[in-house]
């Protein structure tokens, strides 16, 4: 018993090193990304409600303008629970759908940003025989 309490501690004791050594990167334009999203020069998003979700609507004399997001599957739903994840729950959101943004935005936004071009490797000098 007491050698499966060691083995137990040591399993424990290393576990946050495997977590520490992931680094991901996630931005605009990725697949993966999930967040607040610039549509200006970018074809109509297609949304999946017709009027922008506020959870905290903001003061009468203050006018805010709708911010377009992308969110996982079910959170849009569950926004009320979602928004403080993303800091927008005094904010008015579209949702964009996420065929859109992986169809229609990711494609232009790489376009735009010149990512679907492939880098040409550096010329190598050509080094100058002495005689």
């Amino acid at each position: 018993m007491k050698n499966l309490l060691v083995m137990l501690a040591a399993v424990l004791a290393t576990a946050p090193v495997f977590g520490a050594d992931v680094n991901v990167s996630v931005t605009v334009g990725d697949p993966r990304y999930y967040g607040r999203i610039d549509i200006v020069g970018y074809p109509q998003p297609q949304l999946l409600y017709p009027e922008p979700v506020v959870i905290q609507p903001p003061p009468a004399s203050v006018v805010v303008q709708p911010i377009y997001v992308r969110v996982p599957p079910g959170h849009a739903k569950d926004w009320k629970k979602q928004c403080k994840k993303y800091n927008l729950c005094g904010q008015p959101v579209y949702f964009v759908q996420d065929t859109w943004y992986t169809q229609v935005y990711v494609p232009e936004y790489h376009a735009k940003k010149g990512k679907g071009d492939k880098a040409k490797p550096p010329k190598k000098e050509k080094k100058e025989k002495k005689e």
